[in-house]
């Protein structure tokens, strides 16, 4: 049975070349740094960061790449992956063909226009995201993310997105709650009003 990987905008075109689908479990890795840079990757579900190794042996997350984002788009660039990926539930990504994407590059105006806009969407949302977990009060940020992103999956994944611990989170959203300026809609889920 053939199965039919539906891709946004530039990808779409990938489908006939039959892109890689990739199911792996919590806890398991896509890539290594240092690995041979294949292309990057389509998160179609699930969770998954980039982590680099630092020379003393510490981990540090790049970024959390969540369903509809892109990752490892400098792998396009690059001759290696420049961290790990690994899964933080389990996760469906779709393996982009670095050479297809390079040749449409060199080829294709409208791609290289889609695609560049596309990433500069995704720097802005990662950029937005800093300056959001840069804010020191729980219930600013909180507020600040919901305003922003809205609550797109359960608080626990909410509070691990803008840096916070769970209950830190939940605090802060019932104190927003109590003052009115975020509405409790359903179980786990959060409005601002």
């Amino acid at each position: 049975m053939i199965e039919i990987i539906m891709l946004p905008e530039p990808f779409s075109f990938l489908t006939s070349f039959g892109p890689l689908r990739h199911v792996l479990a919590r806890g398991e890795v896509l890539f290594h740094q240092d690995q041979p840079a294949e292309g990057p990757y389509f998160v179609q579900a699930g969770e998954v960061e980039l982590v680099r190794h630092t020379r003393d042996g510490k981990q540090v997350t790049l970024f959390r790449g969540l369903v509809g984002d892109t990752i490892a788009e400098a792998s396009l660039f690059s001759d290696c992956y420049h961290c790990d990926c690994i899964c933080r539930s389990d996760s469906v990504l779709i393996g982009l063909n670095k050479a297809l994407i390079l040749r449409e590059i060199s080829r294709n105006p409208v791609f290289t226009n889609t695609l560049l806009k596309r990433m500069a969407g995704q720097i802005q949302g990662y950029r937005r995201r800093l300056e959001i977990m840069a804010i020191l009060s729980a219930e600013e940020r909180v507020l600040a993310a919901l305003e922003e992103f809205g609550q797109p999956n359960t608080v626990m994944q909410f509070s691990q997105s803008i840096g916070l611990s769970h209950e830190a989170c939940y605090r802060a959203l019932s104190k927003l709650v109590k003052r009115g300026r975020v509405a409790r809609i359903g179980r786990g889920k959060y409005r601002v009003l």
